[in-house]
């Protein structure tokens, strides 16, 4: 139940409205409970006509009339609840899924370097579903059943004690069957959502991924793994359903041979005149609204074990400790001149071995600096925690002096120009793209960087120019023309401290070429980082870091390091010969 009270709490919010609506649907039951009462008045009132005693026509007008007016009262006050329940509802989901996103959005990168981002969508989905549902169940039938339960034993015991006594052991009998079976649903349940989660997190995956997939035939294979887990699942969902169904046969047989007791008591004491015809009305109403309770009562039992096991992962979420903060706040302050230092800096990812060992080296203002060495170096891992993506697990940061661990993260990373080595971009217009980091900028602006980035005379060309969507990410586009979007992003963010991620490897000779002259431009009076495996876009930096295996190898400039033996020289050369078996081979060198 640890996280029904979970709910409980987090709705918190919510609970004056709740409480309108439990009090409305109170008011509405104990309503509908007074009707059998009138049908007893209303009968008696007949069966006194029919056996020739006294009785009045305006008596029985009168009953009808109550029970007319109290059933319109009841329909008016059903309507009002299903409206405010509507309402309800409405604000739940708004408030749940804000709750989540807020929560994902402020989690270390950590979290999602080992989640599927289907999954996360996923547990988001499930969790709001059964805690709505949950909160639905809580409000309709909780206190109305409890409420028809008491008041139905209470007058049953007026006429008969066998009977209020018969109705009573209904409710112990069906709420240990019901709670039973619903513990066995629920601990399927999981089994299933997790089954579920890997499923969708996949097939998430191969939609992202389809050019992929079937460029490799892959398409039997994925639809294989999705097929075999569907298969487990259904396996679960199998024994559940037997399961299920045994201890529903037990209740109905249960409910089945106590209705029959009753029915020949109320039946064999009206014969033989211990009850009115009116009362015997009255006690099978009652009986047969008896079974409302116990019917809400299963519902009510699965639905807690619903929100048990579905909003299990939503909470295990919601549990992780956040390392970031989300302001809505826009933050104008700029650094003038900054400098980087990395003092002894070590880190490792999560369950993995130790990235990056004793780093230490110091970027004073306007230098640009590039970052070279075999995949899995530690380049962009020194990216990363320029970013305050992670903090080092050892050692210190200090940017223009001030430590990392002093900086908000939203501070340092206003400050910073991102280029990233994959396409990272959203399905919509070319004009979001470009003004992601700059969201007041104007259509003039955009334009500008555009064409800095050599990237205005493709952009035009499109049926709506700048308004043209680009699919998911960036679908529709070329690499070379998804890596200008970019740098057009980065050039009107213009940032003290520029950070390119391999910016122009997605790019043919002219373009690089032409890109480059507008990243001159871009990187004057700028503080500039560049990861490079292409030596040719790194000739006119200041100095070089050379890593290997988490460590720099080597520092100094271009010329230095290519006149001496290491690492820098090794791979330069890789690149040379390359170049010249290429060049030999069309006979041009």
């Amino acid at each position: 139940m640890k996280n029904i009270i979970k709910i409980i709490k987090i709705s918190r919010p919510l609970h004056p409205i709740a409480i309108i609506i439990a009090v409305l649907i109170v008011i509405t039951s104990l309503l509908e409970l007074a009707t059998p009462i009138f049908s007893k008045f209303i009968v008696d009132e007949i069966a006194k006509r029919i056996q020739g005693q006294e009785s009045s026509i305006r008596t029985l007008i009168f009953w009808i009339t109550i029970s007319f007016i109290v059933g319109l009262m009841s329909l008016i006050l059903t309507s009002i609840t299903n409206r405010l329940g509507d309402h309800f509802s409405g604000r739940l989901r708004k408030f749940l899924t804000e709750k989540y996103y807020h929560k994902v959005l402020t989690l270390p990168q950590s979290y999602f370097d080992s989640e599927l981002s289907g999954k996360i969508v996923n547990q988001l989905n499930r969790g709001i579903s059964s805690i709505g549902d949950f909160a639905n169940t809580s409000t309709n039938f909780l206190l109305p059943m409890f409420l028809q339960s008491v008041f139905t034993i209470v007058v049953l015991a007026r006429y008969s004690l066998t009977i209020a006594f018969f109705t009573f052991i209904l409710f112990p009998i069906y709420t240990f069957l019901s709670y039973k079976s619903t513990k066995k649903w629920g601990e399927s349940e999981v089994k299933k959502n997790q089954i579920e989660d890997k499923t969708r997190g996949r097939i998430q995956e191969v939609v992202m991924n389809m050019l992929l997939v079937k460029s490799f035939n892959r398409q039997k294979s994925e639809y294989g793994f999705v097929s075999d887990h569907l298969s487990e699942s259904n396996k679960i969902y199998a024994k559940q359903s037997r399961s299920f169904h045994i201890f529903d046969f037990a209740r109905g047989m249960s409910l089945n041979i106590i209705l029959l007791l009753i029915s020949i008591v109320v039946f064999v004491s009206t014969f033989q005149g211990r009850l009115t015809l009116g009362e015997m009305v009255l006690i099978i109403q009652l009986v047969a609204q008896a079974r409302r309770p116990l019917f809400a009562m299963s519902f009510i039992l699965s639905r807690i074990q619903s929100a048990e096991s579905g909003s299990k992962e939503f909470f295990e979420v919601l549990d992780l400790e956040s390392t970031e903060q989300l302001r809505t706040v826009k933050i104008s302050e700029r650094i003038i001149d900054p400098s980087i230092q990395f003092e002894k800096v070590s880190f490792r990812y999560e369950k993995s071995e130790g990235v990056l060992s004793d780093v230490s080296f110091d970027i004073k203002p306007r230098q640009r600096i590039a970052l070279v060495g075999h995949s899995g170096a530690g380049k962009s891992t020194i990216v990363s925690l320029i970013l305050k993506f992670y903090n080092p697990t050892k050692g210190k940061i200090l940017l223009s002096g001030k430590n990392y661990n002093d900086l908000d993260h939203l501070w340092i990373r206003e400050n910073i120009s991102l280029v990233f080595q994959d396409n990272e971009l959203f399905s919509s217009t070319i004009k979001e793209n470009v003004s992601y980091g700059k969201e007041d900028a104007t259509e003039k602006e955009i334009i500008e960087a555009l064409k800095l980035a050599n990237a205005y005379d493709f952009v035009k060309k499109f049926p709506h120019a700048i308004h043209s969507e680009i699919g998911e990410r960036g679908v529709r586009l070329s690499g070379g023309q998804k890596q200008r979007i970019q740098i057009a992003r980065a050039i009107l963010k213009n940032a003290p401290i520029l950070i390119l991620d391999e910016a122009t490897s997605s790019l043919d000779a002219k373009s690089e070429k032409e890109v480059q002259m507008g990243l001159e431009n871009l990187m004057k009076n700028k503080l500039v980082i560049i990861i490079a495996h292409r030596f040719s876009t790194i000739q006119d930096v200041d100095y070089i870091l050379v890593l290997d295996k988490g460590k720099i190898v080597d520092s100094g400039r271009p010329g230095e390091l290519a006149k001496r033996k290491g690492l820098y020289r090794d791979l330069l050369n890789y690149q040379v010969e390359g170049n010249k078996k290429l060049l030999q081979e069309f006979e041009i060198y």
